[in-house]
């Protein structure tokens, strides 16, 4: 049974000076254009319009079978769609890239369990071209940077779903994407856990400036992450909610909590919710 995960602190100057400087751009990074997608004989998603600026933090709640993690795999090039396109500063987006980094809900089956943690991270230095004389400094930066310093040399069998999902964000960041997606990755996690990966992510997004597309059925997880929450109803999925999150950041998770203005978004956001699943 594994112990607790140790969360390894920022410099706490440092770490409310990124938040307080993190800037959201004026420019489209993703576009998302008349998207459908169709399998089997059936319609998934119908007529998405998304723009998502450079650096924003966008979260997507919806019931089960609206498609959320369908598109996501859109985003990634995984998928091709139906109709419309999907692009990334104007190119079309046909297959996967290294600027595109998607960190899976199952950390499990994500990593490879015959490689350490420094061989799962060399993973994607290896894919980009980086040279095996430079790999062990960058290893050991990324997984100090998500709070794995010293845990190098473990298998994932030897971690725990908290280690294991730190393990995973740090190869999607040697990746050094311009936009990171990332599909309920604190769905399996307990609440302490969960709780402290939310404020690492938003640290490690301040640091590296990605474009942000999130995936979570936890609506208080989305209105404390997000710049943006946008909701989505199901048979077929269609946007048709679009929440701007106006919070001051640096966030906290008991203050922030308890905001009017965030009790306000979540009562909407579950409002949405309970209307969509009548349908």
């Amino acid at each position: 049974m594994h112990g607790r995960d140790k969360v390894v602190s920022a410099d706490p100057d440092k770490y409310l000076s990124q938040l307080k400087n993190r800037a959201v751009g004026n420019s489209s990074l993703l576009k998302l254009s008349g998207v459908g997608l169709s399998l089997g004989g059936y319609e998934i998603l119908r007529d998405i319009n998304l723009d998502i600026r450079r650096g924003e933090f966008v979260c997507v709640v919806g019931p089960s079978g609206c498609g959320k993690t369908t598109l996501l795999r859109l985003l990634s090039g995984l998928h091709q769609p139906t109709t419309g396109t999907v692009s990334i500063d104007g190119q079309k987006v046909t297959e996967p890239r290294p600027d595109i980094a998607f960190v899976f809900q199952d950390y499990g089956k994500a990593l490879l369990p015959w490689r350490t943690a420094a061989g799962n991270v060399s993973l994607a230095l290896e894919s980009l071209g980086v040279p095996k004389a430079e790999r062990p400094d960058r290893i050991n930066a990324l997984l100090a940077k998500v709070g794995l310093a010293g845990q190098a040399e473990k298998f994932p069998a030897q971690m725990s779903g908290g280690m294991q999902q730190r393990l995973q964000i740090a190869r999607c960041l040697a990746q050094q994407p311009a936009v990171l997606l990332m599909d309920e990755p604190f769905g399996a996690l307990d609440a302490m856990t969960r709780q402290h990966l939310q404020d690492e992510v938003l640290s490690l997004v301040a640091q590296s400036g990605a474009t942000v597309f999130f995936v979570t059925h936890d609506l208080e997880e989305a209105i404390y992450l997000g710049d943006r929450v946008i909701g989505l109803l199901p048979y077929p999925g269609r946007t048709a909610l679009s929440i701007n999150v106006d919070l001051p950041r640096p966030r906290n998770q008991l203050t922030t909590r308890e905001l009017p203005q965030f009790l306000h978004m979540r009562r909407q956001l579950f409002d949405f919710i309970a209307e969509a699943e009548k349908r």
